[in-house]
Formats: C-alpha cells, sequence, structure tokens
C-alpha cells in the first residue's frame, strides 16, 4: 500500500478535498432526512455549499493565475437571476424538478461565462490592477441594471422592458423580475444534495485545469509572465480561459443559490459579498483548495453559530479571523503545523519498514564480529599516523 507521500500532488489534493466533501455529506445527510439538525443549521446548507463554490471559482482567478477580482458576486448575480428566470418561466412546462434545477444552473453558467469573456478580452490584455478596478464596477453596474430592468410571462411567452413595466402590457401573465423588487415567484428547488453534486463538479473542473498542459501554463504566467511570454506562452488566451470558467462557476453557484429562495433581490450580491469570498479564499490559502473548503465553512457558519452570543458575536468572529490568520500564514503556525504532522508521524509509525517477505533481510552483527571490526580500525589509525610521522 502507498504511503501519503508516494501520491502525486494532484492525487493527494483531490483526496483531501473530495474527502472533506463526501464525510460531510455523509454526516449531514442521514441527518437531515431524519430531520435531527436544527432548522437554523438545515436552513445554511445550501448556503454553505454556494460559497464553497464561489471561494472556489475566486481562487482560480486569485490563487492559480494570480489577477485579483473584486466583483466576484457580480458574476454570481448574473447567473443567479438568469437561473431565476429560467427556472420560473419554465417551471410550468417542465415537470421534473431535477431537470429544471439543472437546466436553471446551466443557464446561469453559460450567462455568467458570457460576462467574464466581455470583461476579459479588453482587460486581461493589460497589466497591472485593472482587473479588480473593473470587476469592481461590474459588480456595482450589473446590480443597478438589474433593479432597472422588467421581466414578465403570459400566454405570448416572455416580456422584457427597462425603466418602467407599463410597456410590457401582459395578457393574464404574471411578472418574473419586477425591477428593485427583483425576482419573484421563484420554484424553491434546489437541495443540499444538488450543492453537494455541483461541489464536486466544481473540484473536478478545477483540479483536472490547474494539473493540465493549461494549468502548468497559467501558473507560469503568474509566476513570472515575462519568462512565460518569452517561451511562446498565450498569456492572454490562457488567463482568458482560467477567468470564463471562474465565471461560469460563479454563475452556476448564483443560479443554485437563487433557487432556493422564493423572491430574490439584487442587493444581496453587493460589494460587501465580493469581500467577504475574497476572505475565505486569502484565509485558507491561495491556490489551496482543501484549505479554502474548510475556512468558507468555518468563517460562513461561526456568525450563524455565535447569534445567541449577540453582544460578543463580532467580536470572537474578529478573533477567530486573527488566529486562522495566524496560524495559516505566520512562522509559528508553520512550526505548530510541523509539529502536529511529525505528531502523527510518529502516531502511525511512518518509520521505512522492510517489506513482510524481504528475501535479504538484514543480519544483526555478533560480538565477535564487532571487535574484528573494531580491530581493523584501530590498526587502520595507527597505521595512518606512522605515515604522517615519516
Amino acid at each position: 500500500m502507498k504511503k501519503w507521500k508516494e501520491f502525486s500532488k494532484h492525487t493527494r489534493t483531490g483526496i483531501g478535498a473530495y474527502g472533506i466533501i463526501l464525510v460531510a455529506f455523509a454526516v449531514l445527510y442521514p441527518l437531515q432526512q431524519t430531520g435531527m439538525l436544527s432548522h437554523q443549521l438545515e436552513g445554511q446548507l445550501i448556503p454553505i455549499c454556494v460559497y464553497i463554490v464561489m471561494a472556489l471559482s475566486l481562487n482560480l482567478t486569485v490563487g492559480f493565475l494570480g489577477e485579483l477580482s473584486l466583483g466576484h458576486a457580480g458574476f454570481m448575480s448574473v447567473g443567479a437571476f438568469a437561473g431565476a428566470v429560467t427556472g420560473t418561466a419554465l417551471k410550468d412546462t417542465i415537470t421534473s424538478d431535477a431537470l429544471l434545477l439543472l437546466i436553471s444552473i446551466i443557464v446561469g453558467g453559460f450567462f455568467a461565462a458570457v460576462a467574464g469573456l466581455l470583461i476579459g478580452i479588453p482587460v486581461l490584455r493589460l497589466r497591472g490592477d485593472y482587473l479588480a478596478i473593473v470587476t469592481l464596477a461590474f459588480g456595482e453596474i450589473i446590480k443597478n441594471f438589474i433593479n432597472l430592468l422588467y421581466v414578465g410571462k403570459d400566454a405570448n411567452g416572455l416580456h422584457f422592458a427597462m425603466f418602467s413595466s407599463d410597456s410590457m402590457s401582459l395578457q393574464n401573465g404574471s411578472y418574473i423580475l419586477n425591477g428593485a423588487q427583483g425576482a419573484i415567484g421563484i420554484p424553491k428547488i434546489a437541495t443540499f444534495f444538488s450543492g453537494v453534486l455541483l461541489i464536486i463538479f466544481t473540484l473536478f473542473i478545477i483540479l483536472n485545469l490547474v494539473y493540465s498542459k493549461t494549468g502548468r501554463a497559467i501558473t507560469a504566467i503568474r509566476d513570472n509572465r515575462i519568462a512565460a511570454e518569452a517561451v511562446g506562452i498565450g498569456v492572454t488566451r490562457y488567463k482568458l480561459t482560467a477567468f470564463i470558467i471562474s465565471a461560469g462557476l460563479a454563475g452556476m453557484a448564483g443560479a443554485l443559490y437563487a433557487l432556493n429562495f422564493s423572491t430574490l433581490a439584487s442587493r444581496k450580491f453587493d460589494f460587501n459579498t465580493s469581500i467577504l469570498i475574497l476572505v475565505f479564499v486569502v484565509l485558507g490559502g491561495m491556490g489551496n483548495l482543501v484549505g479554502t473548503i474548510i475556512s468558507t465553512s468555518v468563517l460562513y457558519l461561526l456568525p450563524e453559530l455565535l447569534r445567541e452570543f449577540s453582544d460578543y458575536r463580532m467580536l470572537i468572529y474578529a478573533i477567530v479571523l486573527i488566529l486562522v490568520m495566524l496560524v495559516t500564514h505566520s512562522d509559528g503556525g508553520k512550526r505548530l503545523q510541523g509539529m502536529v504532522i511529525r505528531f502523527f508521524r510518529r502516531l502511525f509509525g511512518r518509520e521505512k519498514q522492510l517489506p513482510p517477505n524481504d528475501p535479504f533481510p538484514p543480519t544483526p552483527l555478533t560480538d565477535e564480529k564487532q571487535n574484528e571490526i573494531k580491530t581493523a580500525d584501530d590498526s587502520m589509525t595507527v597505521t595512518q599516523e606512522g605515515g604522517a610521522g615519516k
């Protein structure tokens, strides 16, 4: 049986990431089905899945590509409202909730990827922090754009209008997107199981991208853009690939999030949401998928679990953030991690051992043999001293 270090980095990362998700699902899903989870915790299961996907997708841009994005919630918003409109418009046509959810998530991811393409083509050709500035502006623009958009449905199909709903003239229809009020009448078809599947799909996409030829080119651009250009790597093309995939995954997470509520307003996807996701990535470790999953789960749940301590909730949350940062990035934290690793190595016996059926096991030295070796060493020492004296 192979030891842990004998596996490739790709395999170790995959085992760790998939293992955490599957173990958590194996524990929480039966509790949810049997009604043993509290109502508060059960209501957080799908949002946790959504934010894990959001953090993993942002880590692709920030951690592996090395570009700063401050408007990741904007892509989540595009996917959320695209998925909400799709799910609401087709809920009377498609009777299967699973199929309707799948189509809505795909549509949400597609529109978010298109938005990423439109932003990335002009911006990723430039050097500097332009992507951070443009994504920040994009997040605010898309939020205000949705506040001005009206979508309705009647027997004649979908109707769209800007600024006012008066021009739509619905005939016995209903509104799907009602300006600043947001989306209404959304079918609540998102499930914890679908959230876990979306996380696994996200991990599959990112792991296979990062450890492929394309992924090596992306990390080479992050480490040294000039050297990457010198060896013929198409910098803009690879950066655009990673950014579009990141935006598409964020859109899919947004669609799942929207279909967990009956109403949805655009103010949910503001600048604070983008910064919150960025905090999850930074504290979990940029380029560290396992750390991102753990930090997102803990830091998202912590304020909710501390809600009973309303007077000290944010104080405790701030202390935990500082401790996580110190443990993750400081020299003392790294030494602590090393001590923990060494402890488990001793605990599980990581010393090298011969296989049980070794045909040539080592023979222990007898006392007579040890005396012969010592006598030979003494004779050699005397000979060398005599030669030096001459």
